[in-house]
């Protein structure tokens, strides 16, 4: 696309220049000439006027007078003067000029006539000037015409491509990728549908994975029943057919139990594979109800201050596992209490999940590198705040040092604007109009 926006924006301009510049520079050209004639008219009329007087007093056009005619004024090109009076009497005055040339004449009204002759070649000098000018003045245009398109083109295509990684995430199975305003309003339109896609596949993954748990619980349990029903059956039965059916029946459960056990496991196996929709509040539960008494032997207390109704596109075992290392950071190098609270939504509905304490937070000397593999104050590995951060960054999340001092870490998580429920995240038989959106409107179809 960069290529082609290039090579359209450049063409236009090409052909823009040579359409009004071939034109403009004939036209300059003309106009030189017909300007340089009508000096020399002018130069002959002038002239006229001077012979005219000095004839009616008797005399002959000095040489001073032949000279200023033939020089004429700052700007004129110079002319052979030749004047021949009543009495037959020829002067000239300058010399002959190269051919081809300009040729102006006047009578007086007493019978003496005027001739100025000028070379065409300084007239066509000048008329070469402004056609010169003319075919910078059109390079400078092509110049800047390729600079714009340079800048456009990489305008456009820039969040194009960025687009393009965005889908290629949610392909990978980042659910939620972050997704910033390119100011192309197309380009924002497509990726405020990529956007809601996502979160329309996150309460549809969610929803299938809930469902798949569900069934697998349910159905184990009937099975299970199911299945001492038929051994109760062969071992009590004297009948070698009903035995018979029965073995075969209970071979048919133990199957139909295997197929349910795979398809429990397969759908715990997928829950760490991809983001989904997650309460935050219950992972943040689980973690305190694991840490608090670790924190009250200590002497210490572990505070939660996380609202009910914040939901984020995260994966359940990764965010777990990095409010532990964070948890287990603040315990060992941490004082006083230790809070683990939630912000609102932000203007791009992302929440923050801040981990806090009363200690004295994090030695300058490390603050920088705190999050690189290896950098620790000697009493550890340096890895667990690396690997919790690539945890957040795997969920198109980001965890950063805030604040030094107290420490603050902040876990920023994309937040899902709406319910899991995918008949709420897309209504059946709903269809989204870009023209509509526009206006903030929805569109439902009758069907």
């Amino acid at each position: 696309m960069r290529r082609r926006v290039l090579l359209a924006t450049i063409s236009a301009v090409a052909v823009a220049v040579i359409l009004l510049g071939v034109p403009l520079g004939m036209f300059g050209a003309q106009y030189v000439v017909a300007i340089e004639e009508q000096r020399v008219s002018d130069r002959v009329d002038s002239f006229v006027r001077t012979l005219e007087r000095t004839v009616e007093r008797g005399e002959r056009p000095t040489d001073d007078q032949l000279a200023r005619a033939s020089e004429g004024r700052q700007g004129d090109l110079p002319a052979l003067v030749t004047v021949s009076m009543p009495d037959g009497e020829l002067l000239t005055y300058g010399s002959e000029p190269r051919q081809p040339s300009i040729v102006k004449a006047a009578e007086t009204d007493n019978r003496a006539w005027v001739s100025f002759e000028v070379s065409a070649w300084g007239v066509y000098v000048k008329a070469a000037q402004i056609v010169a000018l003319v075919v910078v003045a059109g390079v400078v245009a092509i110049g800047a015409g390729i600079a714009m398109a340079v800048w456009q083109a990489n305008r456009l295509s820039a969040p194009l491509v960025y687009l393009a990684a965005s889908a290629e995430q949610l392909g990978s199975g980042q659910v939620r990728p972050t997704l910033e305003p390119s100011g192309v309003e197309e380009i924002d339109l497509v990726a405020a549908e990529l956007a809601r896609s996502a979160d329309r596949l996150a309460g549809r993954l969610a929803a299938e994975r809930q469902f798949a748990q569900d069934a697998s619980h349910q159905l184990r349990t009937p099975l299970t029943a199911l299945s001492m029903r038929l051994e109760e059956i062969m071992l009590t039965s004297d009948d070698d057919a009903v035995v018979e059916e029965a073995r075969v029946s209970l071979e048919q459960v133990e199957r139909l139990v295997a197929v349910v056990d795979d398809l429990l496991s397969t759908s715990r196996r997928s829950q760490g594979g991809t983001t989904e929709a997650v309460v935050l509040a219950d992972v943040v539960r689980q973690q305190y109800e694991e840490w608090a008494d670790t924190f009250a032997q200590a002497g210490r207390e572990l505070v939660v201050d996380v609202a009910e109704e914040h939901r984020v596109l995260a994966t359940p075992g990764a965010l777990a596992q990095v409010i532990a290392t964070l948890l287990e950071n603040s315990l060992k190098y941490g004082d006083g209490t230790t809070t683990v609270r939630s912000r609102p939504p932000g203007a791009k509905g992302a929440l923050a999940l801040e981990v806090t304490d009363e200690g004295p937070g994090v030695n300058d000397e490390i603050a920088p590198r705190v999050f690189e593999r290896g950098a620790t104050t000697g009493n550890s590995t340096g890895l667990g705040l690396a690997l919790a951060r690539d945890l957040v960054a795997a969920d198109g999340g980001r965890l950063e040092l805030a604040q030094r001092r107290p420490p603050v870490f902040r876990i920023f998580l994309s937040g899902v604007p709406r319910t899991l429920d995918p008949r709420v995240v897309l209504p059946p038989g709903t269809t989204i109009s870009s023209r509509g959106r526009r206006r903030g409107w929805l569109h439902h179809s009758d069907d």
